[in-house]
């Protein structure tokens, strides 16, 4: 009989994620920044392995909302540990022993899914031998994990084709690409200022045809943005570009444009607009 369930990736901000995630699913899926809080929307990978399905969702950190893009943050989050068949709760293993989920979460009462506490960041510290822990950057523990996870979730068939690694469109993750891009380009706050919109995406076109916008709040940061004579804009687009092809597999036209929106992480109708929902 086989196994298959949503398996949520929860914890604090910066626990290290989004980059277990893509070393679970083996391909680059999710945003990864020494930045905490690059993680703004839930991603989905997933991992077809011998009779088990895995569907892991990468959720945003659980924080304490500071604007609305926070709070639409932490609503993505929480919206993820309520729909979880299992939630995966990650702490980093230097900071053993993790306090409980709900407390971390602020929660009215601990999830209705079974947890199991992993401990990331395993190459970097020795801990306990009776905890799960893992190392996303050396593969250590995953096995253990992934036997772990599989030994909770329900019976019952596959909910995709086995050799998906994602569930959601590739203008979703070309987006997320630039954001990532952005962060890795840009210096101090100014990538939490800044928004992707695809506005046009032709997958058949060769090279495959994608038009974006960044968006920022304020006049200033667009030219920062751009940099002297475009150089920064052309850095990023460039970064950018690489991460896209690598997952679609084909060469990319990417079309990328600066447009100010207006502190739009404060802006419920903004928010909207870009795909964040705060409730």
């Amino acid at each position: 009989m086989t196994r298959c369930g949503t398996i949520v990736l929860a914890g604090r901000p910066n626990v290290g994620k989004s980059t277990l995630l893509n070393a679970l699913v083996g391909e680059h899926l999710a945003i990864v920044s020494p930045k905490p809080q690059s993680t703004r929307l839930p991603v989905v990978g997933l991992l077809t392995k011998d009779d088990t399905q895995y569907i892991f969702t990468d959720s945003p950190g659980l924080l304490e909302p500071e604007y609305r893009l926070h709070e639409a943050m932490r609503a993505a989050a929480l919206r993820a540990i309520d729909d979880a068949e299992l939630i995966a709760y990650l702490h980093p293993l230097a900071e053993h022993p993790a306090p409980a989920l709900a407390t971390v979460a602020r929660l009215p009462r601990p999830p209705r899914a079974p947890i199991v506490t992993v401990y990331t960041k395993a190459d970097l510290v020795a801990g306990p031998a009776d905890v799960l822990a893992v190392s996303a950057l050396t593969g250590a523990g995953i096995d253990t994990m992934l036997a772990t996870l599989r030994d909770r979730l329900p019976e019952g068939p596959f909910h995709y084709d086995p050799d998906e690694l994602a569930t959601q469109p590739m203008r979703f993750f070309a987006s997320e690409f630039v954001r990532e891009a952005a962060f890795e380009q840009l210096h101090e706050e100014l990538p939490y200022s800044v928004a992707c919109e695809i506005d046009e995406f032709r997958e058949g076109a060769e090279p495959v045809y994608i038009r974006a916008v960044l968006y920022v709040e304020r006049e200033s940061q667009k030219g920062i943005v751009i940099g002297e004579g475009g150089r920064t804009i052309k850095a990023l687009g460039a970064a950018a570009r690489g991460k896209i092809e690598a997952l679609l597999g084909q060469r990319v036209f990417l079309d990328l444009h600066v447009k100010v929106l207006p502190k739009w992480r404060r802006d419920e109708p903004s928010l909207k607009r870009l795909g964040y929902a705060t409730s």
